[in-house]
């Protein structure tokens, strides 16, 4: 019978059998014995399964890169019934995983729906070593292609400068940031990165990819201070349909999208007490489970924390592991505040005005004297972020050339005790706000705490008002 493959791809990849795991299923012993002589003489590494339930079994606990199934297990069947079972569960499994399905009784009808519920070949019993040598590695270089196109595309994002952000470092207190970025940057050592809301540490870390020898591969994000508890251990390990009620379908968690790049963890001292021991895990040994299944996945990711919090007083207090900060800042990386750089505040405001003049086509081409020099003055307890907000309402709306202090609208350090009544209830709110920050140096947890907010519920408002 002829093969049923898909259209070949032109490239010049080779797989390397000796890094090639083939799972093998069938309920002969010299079937399975004679497909791991063939196997093993072409330099795979291969384990075997007698029935599809052993398969599964096999299949939920390790990773592997093509299956060889037989289509019929109970004596006399020859409606291949129990094979097509066993390959739609695999596939729901491990969609990517190339499956070639073999039988005595091949016919056009069982082929046909062997390749409907996603076998990549059909090969007919006795098979001709050469052919089915052939088939396995083609389907092998078809799957390692696919996941080498998905690499391209991330490579000429980052040739076109897609995703590689901008540093805009000048002055002093920025000098040993930069040393360090660069020092550590190709490195695949655990980053921690500390600094008040609005400091620039999600730049920094995006830096420090962009730079990385995983510049080419993904870098996952992950806000662990908008995440609820419930939610949390899916969204990093993800999770099997079924896990719990709304678990409608299997879903891929960060760490499995991160594989092989960057996983940015942001406020990491969000993270719920009785997950960090997971985490932690997951650090030590690079291996997870999703939420629901018992199968264990193993993966390559480079961390990258970021927090506003003293981790080492929130250790202190039994809220953070000592070991999991341990595996986390393996290098530290602290950023100083705006007030501390006063001297990037014109680069800075220079960058935001020309982004945001483009986006939104205004003719507005740099800031007056006295603008400038309210932006020199102005505290900045949002630090960056709030500068870049403050910029951008400014282009809405000025209507000259140059921006005038009054289309900047900032509020002057000077009035520590507002009128209330002329307050909005808004103001009153971010007022209050940004007195906790200040009153705390920019500890989340502790303003939070002294406001009666939980922190989540305080990251919402610093997002509202620019600060967070």
């Amino acid at each position: 019978m002829a093969a049923i493959l898909q259209p070949p791809l032109q490239t010049t990849m080779s797989i390397v059998p000796s890094q090639m795991r083939i799972l093998i299923c069938d309920d002969q012993p010299d079937v399975l014995e004679a497909l791991r002589f063939l196997l093993k003489r072409e330099g795979y590494k291969t384990e075997s399964a007698e029935s599809p339930r052993q398969a599964l079994q096999l299949l939920e606990t390790r990773d592997y890169d093509a299956a060889i199934i037989d289509l019929n297990y109970t004596r006399d069947t020859t409606s291949g019934g129990e094979g097509l079972d066993l390959l739609a569960r695999m596939q729901a499994i491990d969609s990517m995983l190339p499956v070639i399905v073999m039988t005595a009784w091949g016919n056009v009808e069982i082929a046909v729906e062997a390749m409907r519920r996603g076998a990549r070949d059909f090969v007919q019993k006795p098979w001709e070593n050469e052919r089915l040598s052939t088939i396995l590695r083609t389907q092998l270089e078809l799957v390692q292609a696919f996941r080498r196109g998905q690499r391209l595309e991330i490579e000429n994002q980052l040739l076109r400068g897609e995703n590689i952000p901008t540093m805009i470092a000048t002055s002093p207190a920025m000098q040993p940031v930069l040393d360090l970025i660069s020092r550590v940057g190709p490195s695949d050592a655990n980053v921690l990165i500390t600094g008040e809301p609005g400091t620039g540490k999600e730049v920094v870390a995006r830096t420090l990819h962009a730079i990385s020898n995983r510049a080419t591969k993904p870098m996952i994000t992950v806000n662990a201070g908008g995440l609820s508890e419930g939610v949390f251990e899916s969204e990093l390990f993800g999770h099997v349909k079924g896990a719990f009620t709304d678990a409608k379908m299997d879903r891929v968690g960060r760490f499995e999208l991160a594989d092989t790049g960057t996983l940015f963890l942001d406020e990491i001292a969000n993270v719920p007490l009785n997950l960090q021991a997971k985490l932690l895990r997951v650090l030590e040994v690079g291996e997870m489970e999703r939420v629901g299944s018992s199968r264990t996945k193993r993966v390559d990711t480079r961390i990258i924390s970021a927090t506003n919090a003293n981790l080492h007083e929130e250790v202190a207090t039994g809220r953070f592991r000592q070991d999991l900060l341990f595996r986390l800042n393996t290098i530290e990386i602290p950023l100083p505040s705006l007030r501390e750089r006063r001297e990037d505040i014109p680069p800075l405001a220079t960058h935001f005005l020309g982004i945001h003049a483009r986006r939104y086509r205004k003719n507005v081409g740099g800031f007056d004297r006295n603008a400038l020099q309210a932006l020199l003055d102005h505290p900045w307890q949002g630090n960056v972020r709030e500068m870049n907000h403050v910029v951008e309402r400014a282009v809405l709306m000025s209507l000259d050339v140059l921006i005038k202090p009054s289309d900047l609208a900032l509020r002057t350090a000077t009035v520590s005790n507002p009128k209330l009544e002329e307050m909005s209830l808004e103001d009153v709110e971010e007022f209050l706000i940004r007195k906790a920050l200040a009153r705390f140096g920019g500890n989340v947890s502790h303003a939070a705490a002294a406001l009666g907010l939980s922190r989540s519920a305080l990251y919402r408002r610093l997002q509202r008002f620019g600060m967070g």
